[in-house]
């Protein structure tokens, strides 16, 4: 075994990006190493309950009420959701540049506990997954890893459509008014966090010719996960401490099985999940509940966070929150969000996607899941029914694209993406130099 070190995993307050570390994180813990996770006070024993130390913390004052975990974001997307019907260029002000401010907001209320935890831990690497950057860890004299779990258009270039513009890579007549509009919505508010970044030892952050960085890049280590055969095509190389890992699928923490009144029945299976965040929208959820139950085919719902509001039908399994890890290897199609861990891990297991995209990233995994040919990008509010069914239809009956998905499946699997970010990071843990490579 190697020299035992302290490596520290501090995700952003999401089920995704959590759950994305935790699989990394396990693959140390077995293999010696003291693993730490910092995370919201709202998550408090989740990661505890997988045998990992916690430190607490908050990105805001603490509320009247009790707390779920993820519940400030579970709530700002609910209250929100309206602005999910407008275009991409009209989010930037309504809720891309709101939800910055807020996720800014967090990084200097939390700077004076990270900094305690940091040097009452004293890690050896901190491993961060977040969009934007926290100074206590950039500032501090110990290596750091920065993992990207959006999709990868975050990460700027020439031949890649704007972040959050769902647009296509082939058609750039769009790009410089939604930049334009980037510039009028975020530019001061970038201005300030950058001046923040700077008085707090973490350097300034860039302003290039296609958007505005929020977070660092890592001069010690950088992981993005995404599928080779749907990543971005660049003009300019990502830099030599850049990793590509196509997943970093955690294995199941528990099994799950189909329950006996899907198993008699005939019609492909079908799993639906908007996300933790997505789903808090009751009414869409309902709507595609609704059409879905009058189909012939099998579909486990997760309904997310408000599931005592969503009624299934007969031809319908689903509860709340349900391990999707061990539910995707079994099922023909999965219809999301474009949550990039869902996205992810459906190419992982070889599964067509129907997306229905509503903010951020969702929309550029939307984007290039249709223009790559593995699935089908729908207007989430503006869909027909006929629409939705028939693409449900055309994929299920696409054996070619069955076929083409399999062979990436079989290809990420004996990748072992955990593994090999656990690798790079624990080789960043014993030397303390750069990763490259």
């Amino acid at each position: 075994m190697a020299e035992r070190k302290t490596i520290v995993f501090f995700p952003e307050g999401a089920y995704g990006p959590t759950n994305n570390c935790a699989g990394i994180g396990a693959v140390l813990r077995e293999r010696g190493h003291r693993v730490v996770f910092i995370v919201e006070e709202s998550f408090a024993g989740s990661l505890e309950q997988r045998g990992f130390e916690e430190r607490l913390m908050r990105l805001g004052p603490p509320p009247a009420e009790p707390e779920v975990p993820g519940q400030f974001w579970i709530d700002f997307i609910r209250d929100t959701a309206p602005v999910f019907r407008k275009p991409t260029i009209e989010q930037l002000g309504d809720f891309i540049a709101p939800t910055f401010q807020a996720l800014i907001d967090g990084a200097k209320y939390v700077q004076p506990r990270l900094q305690e935890i940091v040097e009452e831990l004293a890690p050896d690497a901190i491993v961060e997954d977040n969009v934007v950057s926290f100074p206590a860890i950039m500032a501090t004299r110990h290596p750091w890893v920065r993992i990207v779990s959006c999709n990868p258009a975050e990460l700027k270039d020439p031949l890649v459509a704007p972040f959050s513009s769902g647009y296509p890579a082939e058609d750039r007549r769009e790009w410089p008014a939604f930049l334009e509009e980037v510039r009028r919505t975020h530019g001061d508010m970038w201005a300030d966090f950058d001046a923040f970044c700077r008085a707090n030892g973490a350097g300034g952050l860039t302003w290039g010719p296609y958007g505005p960085d929020f977070m660092h890049e890592s001069p010690y280590l950088n992981l993005y996960s995404y599928p080779r055969e749907a990543d971005y095509e660049r003009a300019v190389p990502l830099g030599p401490t850049w990793h590509q890992l196509d997943s970093t699928v955690r294995e199941p923490d528990t099994s799950w099985a189909l329950p006996e009144h899907l198993a008699s029945l005939p019609g492909a299976l079908i799993y639906l999940s908007l996300g933790s965040l997505g789903s808090a929208d009751v009414g869409l959820m309902q709507r595609l509940v609704d059409l879905l139950g009058r189909t012939g085919h099998r579909v486990i719902v997760s309904k997310g966070p408000l599931a005592d509001q969503i009624a299934l039908h007969d031809n319908m399994a689903g509860d709340g929150f349900l391990p999707q890890p061990a539910i995707l290897p079994m099922v023909d199609l999965v219809i999301t969000h474009g949550g990039n861990n869902t996205v992810v891990e459906s190419f992982h297991h070889g599964k067509p996607m129907v997306v229905l995209p509503l903010f951020w990233d969702q929309v550029d995994n939307a984007q290039r899941v249709d223009e790559t040919g593995f699935g089908r990008r729908l207007s989430t509010y503006g869909f027909r029914d006929e629409e939705l069914l028939g693409a449900i239809d055309a994929l299920l009956a696409d054996t070619a694209l069955r076929s083409r998905m399999a062979a990436v499946a079989a290809r990420m699997q004996s990748g072992a993406g955990t593994v090999r970010a656990a690798d790079l990071i624990e080789r960043l843990a014993l030397t303390g130099q750069p990763v490259t490579g």
